[in-house]
């Protein structure tokens, strides 16, 4: 098992950045790989951007290359979203999520077997 706790989030003004962190616990040392994916009222969830854990390899949407970059830290704990540039279309409950599976690119949501909690983040105009 893997829990997830996600920390950052918040309100900010079209333009500015936020960033989003995720703590990975328990079988850490299993995960393939890690991802963010974002959901807004009435809409699916989407996918963001993926980190290959063991390389450090990433994969983004389109709609966010060159704005959103996900990193994670070297002890291989914490996953992070530096979001800039950020629109108000941003706006959205953001999730990380783990899987053990290896699968590249994994952009669906079925890809993921653990999902950290959600955080809000609300881009005004």
């Amino acid at each position: 098992q893997v829990q997830l706790v996600q920390s950052g989030g918040g309100l900010v003004q079209a333009g500015g950045s936020l960033r989003l962190s995720c703590a990975a616990s328990g079988r850490t040392f299993s995960i393939h790989r890690m991802g963010w994916f974002r959901q807004a009222p009435g809409k699916e969830r989407e996918f963001v951007a993926q980190i290959l854990w063991s390389s450090g390899s990433t994969y983004y949407a389109d709609s966010e290359k060159g704005r959103f970059t996900i990193s994670r830290d070297n002890a291989k704990t914490t996953v992070f979203l530096q979001m800039n540039s950020l629109k108000p279309e941003d706006t959205a409950v953001y999730y990380c999520a783990a899987d053990f599976r290896t699968l590249w690119p994994g952009v669906m949501p079925n890809d993921y077997a653990y999902w950290g909690q959600g955080t809000q983040v609300t881009v005004s105009s």
